[in-house]
């Protein structure tokens, strides 16, 4: 913008205002954008095949009992949260080599100075 001066001031904030306003109007727009299916439970044959690795019932299983999936039981039923489910899958990136030694380094270090 150029230099501001007292007779382009009201200009200058008029435009500002307007940005102001675009930019608010496309946050709310964006906010209130919903997604198309709302948040629902998966069985485990539903979980099985909504997954993208499509895995086994033993497989699952063992998630489960290792404590690695989120999940809800109801008697002797599992269910899971669609929504949970999303953001499990998401967090699966398997760590880099150097992120796992940093880790294994961390842990002997921590062991070493306990045992004097």
């Amino acid at each position: 913008m150029e230099n501001l001066t007292l007779e382009t001031l009201p200009k200058a904030f008029a435009h500002l205002t307007n940005e102001v306003s675009e930019i608010k109007r496309l946050l709310l727009e964006k906010s209130n954008e919903q997604p198309t299916e709302p948040d629902r439970w998966f069985d485990l044959n539903e979980l099985i095949i909504y997954h993208p690795d499509k895995p086994s019932k033993p497989t699952v299983y063992g998630w489960v009992h290792s404590g690695l999936i989120p999940v809800h039981k109801g008697g002797k039923k599992l269910r899971f949260l669609k929504s949970e489910i999303d953001n499990w899958i998401k967090q699966g990136r398997k760590k880099t080599l150097a992120e796992t030694a940093s880790e294994a380094e961390s842990y002997l270090k921590k062991k070493g100075g306990n045992n004097g």
